[in-house]
């Protein structure tokens, strides 16, 4: 379609969501750009290298509860009415004695077994013991946590805090890493400015909003300054960019006289898909130039909120070889009725009331893409799918939250 047939049929014909988002990622090579770090800097991190434990956790048999080790046939017939004694020993237990330890402590030689100190009463070097133990019992065994030559994390694995504990427990302070993928945001539009807008001007929020949750996913943001609505100086832009893994373009995606990006990403490269069938924010436009993948967001900060969570996010995830979580959700019964059109995958912002016994799910807006703080006074979103005609009040909908980071 030429520059003139695109703006008159303007998005008569819309890709499905799942569609448009399939194709992108067919576009996305992961980089294999890897660094060495410490732990402590490695959190949220994704392997480069699996983590193969070095050594075995614990590295001793421990005691496994505070009491005596003993040998467990020394306490064979013990019961409450008629005690087991045993001599108390300073460090190794022979046959009939028993040596003092606390949860942790490595297991003297000779015991097998620890008997907790609420079933035993001492008298000087004499202790009495009411409890019959089998072998192992009150012992936490050599490599009962990790075992030297486990498999602990695959490549690609997303390191947690608690990841990195079990790290250091093996011996492992460093760990290779993919680097973080590097996104280029680049605001357009003839009315932004950074403050004190005047009249038909609008202070830039979009380039901010995407460079934070690029970094909350995972990504290295480069946020860059206001590009007006011409073609020369967008082409400069998207070609100064070239060396990010994803550049993401927010503003001017449409069909109309400003909404060049589109036109000038087909002329450098490859238009994959312009004009997706979801709500808000249908004017989305995703492309390659030079291998590197376009997405270019709508202007209007909702839909290019919307946009961003369905093609930025998993863009980003898959070219930085992070994990692609599904969203954590929320059932909730709608307190009103959110419509839809078939056909059109509808993502309506709601908030949620979780003070009574069952949580509720007040909608704030389907419609109205310009109105940022319907994304940021609202909890999440409901999901529409294309099939249905919304939802009735009082239906129980899945929430997903705006502002999961994972």
């Amino acid at each position: 379609m030429n520059h003139h047939d695109r703006r008159t049929a303007g998005f008569k014909e819309r890709t499905r969501l799942a569609d448009a988002r399939e194709t992108l990622l067919a576009a996305v090579t992961p980089h294999e750009r890897t660094e060495r770090l410490p732990l402590g800097e490695a959190d949220g991190r994704a392997l480069a290298d699996p983590a193969v434990a070095p050594a075995d956790v614990p590295g001793y048999d421990r005691a496994a509860m505070d009491g005596f080790a003993v040998r467990a046939s020394d306490t064979f017939g013990a019961s409450g009415r008629s005690p087991n004694v045993l001599r108390v020993a300073d460090e190794s237990v022979a046959p009939g004695e028993a040596v003092r330890v606390h949860t942790g402590s490595d297991l003297p030689d000779g015991a097998d077994a620890v008997v907790m100190v609420e079933d035993t009463e001492r008298f000087d070097d004499e202790l009495e013991v009411f409890d019959a133990l089998a072998e192992g019992e009150n012992v936490g065994e050599r490599g009962e946590d990790v075992r030297e030559g486990d498999a602990l994390f695959d490549v690609g694995h997303e390191l947690r805090p608690s990841d990195l504990g079990l790290l250091r427990s093996v011996g492992i302070e460093e760990v290779t890493v993919f680097e973080r993928p590097r996104v280029a945001i680049v605001p357009t539009g003839e009315e932004l400015v950074e403050s004190d807008p005047g009249p038909g001007e609008v202070i830039e929020t979009n380039g901010l909003t995407v460079s934070r949750l690029v970094e909350r996913w995972g990504g290295d943001a480069t946020y860059r300054d206001i590009v007006v609505d011409d073609a020369d100086l967008l082409r400069e832009a998207v070609e100064f960019d070239l060396d990010h893994d994803v550049i993401v373009t927010t503003g001017g995606s449409s069909v109309g006289e400003r909404d060049l990006i589109p036109e000038v990403v087909s002329e450098m490269g490859e238009i994959l898909v312009h004009g997706v069938a979801l709500k808000p924010g249908h004017p989305v436009a995703l492309g390659v130039v030079q291998d590197t993948p376009v997405v270019m967001l709508p202007g209007y900060p909702v839909a290019c909120v919307v946009n961003a969570f369905q093609f930025l996010r998993p863009a980003l995830k898959a070219v930085g070889s992070l994990p692609m979580r599904p969203f954590p959700t929320v059932e909730a019964t709608l307190t009103r009725k959110i419509p839809s059109s078939p056909g059109t995958r509808t993502f309506a912002r709601v908030r949620l009331d979780e003070s009574g016994d069952e949580p509720t799910a007040e909608p704030t807006r389907t419609s109205g893409s310009g109105i940022l703080s319907s994304v940021a006074l609202a909890d999440g979103w409901v999901e529409v799918p294309e099939k249905k005609e919304g939802y009735e009040e009082g239906e129980t909908v899945s929430v997903a939250g705006w502002e999961w980071s994972a």
